[in-house]
């Protein structure tokens, strides 16, 4: 498929390289310009691109950019083509992003997404760690193949974007329509936690809307409280923990 990612940093540079290395035509761009492109990413096959050109005739574009960045990017993605799929990778955190009342007040971060920027989006890839993303995916088949659950209201759109993830190393869980996408937000059993298949589902349908905030911050100022940066193991095992 022919994809673009908007957004260099982590994520994106861990989604343009994996589809590359996947056998996607694929560019990646970036606000700072396309030098700021780590060299792993163009290393392999990913092209920069400077914004305008990642937005035109494309068949998926990733949006791997910060949650409360996306209204600034509003004209950009409208003159996507109608028929290119758009990806929100994004996570609210308000302590990083600043307080958005409408999400505070209960919208679906996705759904407050899709409003800002004005057309049907997909949410996929937002409930992995960046180092899960890195580091940990498999081949089709594994016994222990982590899964990344995939939410949108087309089901074509969300079947594209499925088959992407599968590219990226994951199991591609179908999570259903934008307005359950809540499930795999953060403060929730599912993000973050590295589950399988199964796992994945029984933790998305064991979700609790209202608590999920206060997990969120909870989590986040633990984890700003420690003296050291926990590893990854750590940090997985901390995120599961706060389900039990």
């Amino acid at each position: 498929m022919k994809v673009s990612v908007i957004g260099a940093g982590a994520i994106g540079g861990n989604i343009a390289r994996l589809l590359s290395e996947a056998g996607h035509d694929v560019f990646i761009a970036d606000a700072r310009g396309p030098e700021s492109v780590d060299s792993a990413v163009t290393a392999a096959g990913a092209r920069p691109v400077e914004l305008t050109a990642a937005a035109k005739e494309r068949d998926v574009v990733v949006l791997a950019i910060p949650f409360g960045v996306q209204p600034e990017l509003e004209e950009l993605v409208k003159a996507v083509p109608g028929s290119t799929v758009v990806v929100d990778t994004s996570n609210y955190y308000p302590s990083m992003n600043g307080h958005i009342p409408a999400v505070d007040e209960g919208q679906v971060e996705s759904v407050w997404s899709q409003e800002q920027l004005g057309r049907p989006i997909v949410k996929a890839w937002n409930a992995a760690l960046a180092e899960t993303q890195r580091s940990k995916g498999k081949p089709a088949g594994s016994a222990d193949r982590i899964a990344i659950p995939v939410a949108g209201d087309s089901a074509e759109a969300r079947a594209t974007v499925m088959r992407l993830v599968a590219d990226t190393g994951f199991d591609a869980y179908d999570a259903g329509l934008l307005t359950e996408s809540w499930r795999q937000q953060p403060g929730t059993p599912a993000y973050c936690t590295e589950l399988g298949m199964q796992d994945l589902g029984r933790a998305l349908a064991a979700a609790e809307k209202d608590k999920a905030p206060a997990t969120r911050d909870g989590l986040m100022a633990h984890f700003g409280s420690l003296a050291a940066m926990p590893s990854h193991e750590e940090t997985v095992r901390t995120n599961r923990a706060a389900h039990r």
